[in-house]
């Protein structure tokens, strides 16, 4: 049921459209019918619709879409905000009618406005080719009006030079970019006065619409607090309250895109990776050059014959065309599980691997024998293989990965390999501890860095070398707290030629202890199934241990945490 307005029906009972009134031709109003796509992608702003607007015409827009709009605003999406400020300004300049209709819920917007055209004989006004279709397909008059953006006139783009990595607006804040490379940049304002909120939104509008409708752009997340843009190769993240404190745009690109050649790997690890790593995780912190590196990778496997996909949250790396980039936004775990096992690549560069979901899923593909090449935030080589610890089984944890690549200002710090080995672990003497060990070792010397293994319920990562305590317990192995207040272990010391001796007792066998001297750690280990604990005196713990006992100081060992 349609009600329009009073006066115009009383009009159009009266007058008949086109007839002659006192010796003046009445001229038939023109009617519109206008679509949600030409509101949300700006087509209520181009050149045609301005044209529409100053003829004698009236623009109808439906109920639903006004429903539309306002629900959107009302989450927080900026496609509902810019889409009722659109409107605002449009009925300035041209006849507005609200057309209600009280349909049914399952009545969609597209079958709400060809209903409302045929009705009124009309002119459908949309930005969708798909409506533009159907209106064709059932003899109803529409004109198809896309919105021309030149990217490269964004106003955006105006914050940014050639070296800048990104930028960095907030509103009530001075703007700053951050420019040079990664692991060597600087900071630099961009202008004295701080960035307006409507400076802010006037932004995002031209990146909403821009991404709508520029091949290779899309809108990668949109939720009531933040919303996520890929604009070519420029990564936007917009935050707004209650989310952030205030309305803020970060902006990322690209400086720069590297073949695998570019980083002189060793004769060794380019081996590797052709023919044996299958299960690689590239590490490091945030800017150290990671997702630069697996782009690299992933460019190398491509020239090698391999079928590559990516997983990415967001699709942001800047690949070839015949490599596809699945978005994790946009599928369940079990519907990229299913995909990739059924498309049979031989490699999936998982981007951004954050969550337990995320370690499954690339274990769940790992297992199944596609070639995983995944993308972790991590500070150190070995804490990206302890984000795996208790996700899955320790056993499996070298079939799922065998080579880490650690990755800082840009370049390759450290590769790790993994094996398993049935032996007793490092700094324990009896022979009835012998387990299963993963030995995690240096890959270009072969020395070995760590060794993980259980006892009883609870997995231990130990340094086995100076260098691989030091990575863990920094240069000093010095705590962070002062020493325990409670009352420390009874232990006797006994000292051989290499090693000393600490014993417990029986009653703290299997047990993880830490020494103590002052607030200095300079031991830790797990003891034997008898209560010793024996410390090697050419490691780093003995060395600690001889200079506190020639100091005088005195040793105290608690229960570790």
């Amino acid at each position: 049921m349609s009600f329009l307005n009073s006066s115009n029906k009383f009009f159009a009972n009266f007058v008949p459209v086109g007839c002659i009134v006192a010796g003046w031709i009445m001229e038939p109003r023109k009617k519109y019918v206008i679509d949600i796509s030409l509101i949300t992608s700006g087509g209520l702003e181009t050149e045609t619709t301005q044209e529409l607007a100053k003829d004698n015409a009236t623009f109808y827009v439906h109920s639903l879409i006004i429903r539309k709009l306002k629900n959107m605003a009302d989450e927080g999406l900026d496609e509902g905000r810019i889409g009722i400020s659109l409107l605002e300004n449009f009925g300035k300049k041209a006849r507005l009618e609200f057309e209600f209709s009280d349909v049914p819920d399952r009545v969609s917007i597209t079958e709400a406005i060809l209903e409302l055209a045929m009705r009124l004989s009309a002119t459908v006004l949309t930005s969708d080719e798909n409506v533009h279709k159907l209106c064709r397909g059932f003899k109803i008059d529409s004109i198809l009006i896309k919105k021309d953006v030149d990217i490269n006139t964004l106003k955006l783009l105006q914050f940014f030079d050639d070296e800048t990595l990104s930028i960095h607006l907030k509103e009530k804040c001075k703007p700053f970019r951050k420019k040079g490379v990664p692991g060597n940049w600087v900071f630099e304002e961009i202008r004295d006065n701080p960035i307006t909120a409507d400076e802010l939104r006037e932004l995002i509008r031209e990146v909403i619409e821009a991404a709508k409708i520029h091949p290779g752009s899309f809108i990668e997340i949109e939720r009531p607090g933040s919303t996520i843009i890929q604009l070519r190769d420029l990564r936007i993240v917009i935050t707004r309250p209650p989310f952030s404190d205030g309305l803020e745009i970060t902006a990322v690109r690209p400086v720069r895109r590297l073949h695998l050649e570019d980083y002189h790997l060793p004769e060794k690890l380019i081996r590797r990776l052709e023919l044996r790593a299958e299960g690689i995780l590239i590490s490091g912190s945030p800017g150290a050059g990671k997702t630069t590196f697996a782009q690299a990778l992933a460019e190398f496997y491509r020239r090698k014959g391999k079928i590559i996909k990516t997983i990415e949250a967001p699709r942001d790396m800047q690949l070839s065309e015949d490599i596809t980039q699945y978005s994790k936004s946009y599928g369940t775990p079990e519907e990229l599980h299913d995909i990739l096992l059924l498309s049979r690549p031989d490699y999936c560069i998982f981007d951004e691997i954050r969550n337990p979901e995320d370690i499954e899923l690339f274990s769940d593909l790992r297992l199944a024998g596609i070639g995983m090449v995944g993308v972790i935030h991590s500070t150190t080589a070995i804490d990206a293989i302890q984000r795996f610890i208790g996700k899955v089984e320790l056993g499996m944890i070298p079939s799922i990965i065998d080579t880490v690549i650690h990755m800082k200002h840009g370049q390759i710090e450290r590769v790790l390999a993994l094996r398993t080995m049935v032996k007793i672990p490092h700094g324990l003497t009896s022979e009835d501890l012998a387990r299963p060990v993963v030995v995690v070792y240096d890959f270009l010397s072969g020395r070995p860095l760590f060794e993980i293994y259980t006892f009883g319920e609870r997995t231990f990562v130990v340094p086995i070398s100076r260098e691989a305590s030091r990575e863990i317990y920094g240069e000093s192995m010095e705590g962070a707290l002062e020493a325990p207040t409670q009352e420390g272990l009874i232990f006797t010391l006994r000292e051989t030629k290499r090693a000393y001796i600490f014993d417990f007792g029986k009653k703290y066998g299997s047990k993880h202890v830490v020494g103590y001297a002052g607030s200095k750690i300079i031991a830790r280990g797990v003891t034997s199934r008898s209560g010793k604990l024996v410390v090697s005196k050419r490691s780093h713990s003995g060395r600690a241990i001889e200079e506190a006992l020639s100091a005088g100081e005195e040793l105290k060992f608690y229960m570790g945490q």
